[in-house]
């Protein structure tokens, strides 16, 4: 995409117009103001152009008060707590400083005829579109921008902050995506930038075309409006990021167990037999999901109606599932199928986004957007209308229209689809689909979030939602399940990637879809238990894919592998559930990535698809045939859990692992507390959750919230371990460094 700087206006700031408590506005060149405001300690907010579209509610923070001066004629600052951003008008300029030192400065890229190659504020002549641009040292990684599947550094590449039906995880198209990035900096702290708008915005990253040396932002919108953040590290980016647009909320426990899904070709009663046959094998699970194709007409699509010849009782069929203890999630989708005698209704109370003549938009979705005709019936395109979310009576009705289905059994949806609004669409809020289609998905998955709170049984816990796209402000309705990922080697890559990109941008939950979800060649038993594997320390998964790929398709030793790794992660759920308060309170994700977790250490940063599950352990992935593997070990000291073998940190393994081992670590000053081995997340006892703990060295580390187990230290540096009857303790390392204690 080419950037024609002469087709924009530089913003200088000849003057102030006056001070606040919380910031400060400027007169500027262009005949915009430009409003400064601060959003706490680290994050300051710079607005400039008009404000009269809707804004979608993705932030939610609010102004707070800091100190504004003018050290001098032509340059002020406002300082909140350890951080400042200083402007200096005319020509303009910025710097954002930590701790007194600059951490992010604007475009520094000079012209040999004079002024920076980019404008640090710029407006587009005719309107509609803005840039931004900071200046990059040589070797400053750029990481975030949503559930990007490529290199989670951005450095070099040139990315599209736009919600699209991405057709798998090979390119650079995204189904969830955010305009918020970050980079760990040079030394002197971190920093973040965050485009608030529902706008498609392209970021030229160190992208060679715009400026090696340079972040830029494009943005489409009538205002720029646009959030700094300073602070120590990664993670306290992330914190003011999630401040801002809001904090993800809790998963009920039972979201943390195994998903089960099988795709197109299944009736109720093959998914049944399949639950059945789960329990008698012994194999652990929580959820089963049953795809549109088994419970939606195919003609009528999603209408909240049952299909009669598929679902002729529906609460009987779903009171069969749950009399296997599991939980039951149908697939749904915002469009509605002209066929289906809810089209006209909605139509009629102008519910559905429409044409610029004021018809109901009808939009052609094919079989490639997941919402054709089952298996032996033909696949023609379903023209649908469009749920209009911005109407507030048309938000209401398709809330409360979820109330019957819950009613029936129904525990959770996965939101389908979301990504397909045409530009030319017209919403009830004066908007066109162009400015709508990144917002939607955010609609979408609140709406069905908020119908959860209200409708799903009691004592089912935090509602979610699966939802396949998102925005920024998406973390607040968890979750995000995967992209579509091929069913191959470098499908398993990618969608690690994914997840890891996605909780670096401030989302921490991500649901990987185990197998896979299409492709032409035969999910391999390797391929399987090793995506498997990976996937029992992310934060969720489900086991996907058309056709069968349960446990025992593979043969009888595959599955008992499988079945040993499903029994850990249930052991894992007390752990997990540890994590999940971490994100709750900070942002920070269940599955971090190297430089979110390490940001310090160059050396484990390009080890892309590893990362930490929490605090305490290192997971390495095998995403390729054999068993090898190269790790990169982190500062400190790690434990190899299949060996218990203890190595140095700073250096990086070649490793070798047999079918049933999977290379995870220990972190040395941690503990891991472990749980029964269940066969589903109601059989844990709330009382007495833990049958083991784990300490990896002198764990040093507090272990709070536990009833069952206690970490103390006294003066002189000795640890003692106090455990309840029934929690045994293993102490990884010198056994004499940890004393085991009774509760």
């Amino acid at each position: 995409m080419h950037l024609d700087t002469s087709d924009y206006l530089r913003l200088d700031i000849p003057q102030g117009l006056g001070a606040t408590s919380t910031g400060a506005s400027f007169a500027t060149s262009s005949g915009d103001i430009l409003e400064v405001e601060c959003f706490g300690p680290g994050a300051f907010r710079l607005r400039a152009g008009p404000n009269a579209r809707p804004d979608y509610g993705i932030v939610i923070g609010r102004p707070r008060p800091c100190e504004v001066t003018q050290p001098q004629p032509g340059v002020w600052s406002l300082t909140a707590g350890e951080s400042t951003l200083e402007i200096t008008g005319a020509p303009l300029s910025m710097r954002l400083l930590w701790k007194g030192e600059p951490v992010l400065t604007t475009v520094t890229d000079e012209q040999v005829r004079g002024g920076t190659r980019l404008p640090v504020l710029g407006r587009l002549r005719q309107g509609g579109l803005w840039t931004a641009a900071f200046a990059l040292a040589s070797g400053e990684p750029v990481y975030g921008l949503g559930e990007k599947f490529g290199s989670l550094d951005k450095r070099g590449q040139l990315v599209h902050s736009q919600v699209a039906d991405a057709q798998g995880v090979n390119t650079g198209l995204a189904y969830k995506n955010t305009p918020f990035a970050w980079s760990p900096g040079m030394g002197a702290g971190a920093w973040g930038t965050f485009v608030n708008t529902p706008g498609m915005v392209t970021h030229g990253v160190g992208h060679p075309d715009w400026s090696h040396r340079s972040y830029a932002v494009m943005v489409e919108d009538e205002a720029l409006d646009l959030f700094l953040f300073a602070a120590g590290a990664p993670a306290g980016i992330i914190d003011l990021y999630t401040q801002v647009t809001g904090r993800a909320a809790g998963v009920p426990r039972w979201s943390l167990g195994l998903w089960l899904s099988r795709d197109r070709d299944e009736t109720p009663e093959d998914a049944i037999a399949v639950a059945a046959r789960m329990r008698q094998r012994r194999i652990p699970c929580d959820v089963l999901a049953l795809d549109a194709r088994s419970v939606w007409n195919p003609q009528t699509g999603f209408d909240f109606a049952w299909d009669p010849e598929r679902v002729p009782d529906p609460a009987l069929t779903l009171a069969r599932i749950k009399e296997h203890d599991l939980r039951v999630c149908v697939w749904q989708c915002p469009y509605v199928s002209v066929q289906s005698p809810m089209f006209q209704d909605l139509a009629s109370q102008q519910y559905l986004l429409t044409t610029q003549l004021g018809d109901p938009y009808v939009l052609a979705l094919d079989d490639a957007a997941g919402v054709g005709s089952p298996a032996g019936m033909p696949d023609s395109p379903v023209e649908s209308g469009i749920v209009d979310f911005t109407n507030p009576d048309a938000y209401a009705w398709w809330r409360d229209a979820h109330q019957l289905l819950f009613e029936d059994g129904v525990d959770v949806f996965e939101s389908g689809l979301g990504e397909h609004v045409p530009d030319d669409a017209l919403a009830s809020n004066g908007d066109f689909g162009a400015r709508l289609h990144n917002a939607y998905p955010l609609l979408y998955s609140r709406c069905i979030h908020e119908a959860a709170a209200r409708f799903q049984a009691p004592g089912a816990g935090a509602p979610i939602v699966w939802s396949r796209a998102g925005w920024a402000g998406s973390q607040r309705y968890p979750l995000g399940g995967s992209g579509d990922p091929q069913s191959d080697w470098e499908g398993l890559a990618a969608s690690i990637r994914g997840g890891l990109s996605w909780g670096m941008s401030g989302n921490p939950y991500h649901g990987l879809d185990i197998a896979g979800a299409y492709g032409s060649s035969e999910t391999s038993a390797e391929l399987f238990l090793r995506w498997l594997q990976a996937a029992v320390f992310g934060s969720h998964m489900r086991l996907r894919g058309a056709g069968e790929h349960e446990a025992w398709s593979h043969g009888a030793e595959v599955e008992a592998i499988a079945r040993k790794w499903l029994a850990l992660r249930y052991r894992l759920i007390p752990y997990l559930e540890r994590a999940v308060l971490q994100a709750v309170s900070t942002g920070m994700p269940l599955m971090r990535a190297m430089p979110l977790a390490f940001p310090e250490s160059r050396l484990v940063r390009p080890f892309e698809t590893q990362f930490m599950c929490g605090d305490a352990l290192l997971v390495a992935p095998i995403v390729r045939e054999n068993g090898n593997v190269e790790i990169a070990l982190p500062p400190g000291a790690w434990y190899d859990l299949n060996t218990r073998a203890r190595y140095p940190g700073s250096r990086v393994l070649r490793y070798r692992a047999r079918l049933d081992q999977f290379p995870v670590f220990g972190r040395e000053g941690h503990a891991l507390p472990l749980g029964r081995a269940v066969q589903h997340t109601g059989e844990i006892d709330d009382a007495q959750p833990l049958e083991w703990l784990w300490v990896f060295g002198a764990a040093t580390q507090p272990l709070d919230g536990y009833a069952q187990v206690r970490i103390e230290g006294d003066e002189a540096g000795e640890l003692a371990v106090r455990a309840a009857p029934g929690v045994d303790v293993q102490v990884f390392g010198d056994p004499s460094a940890v004393t085991v204690q009774p509760l």
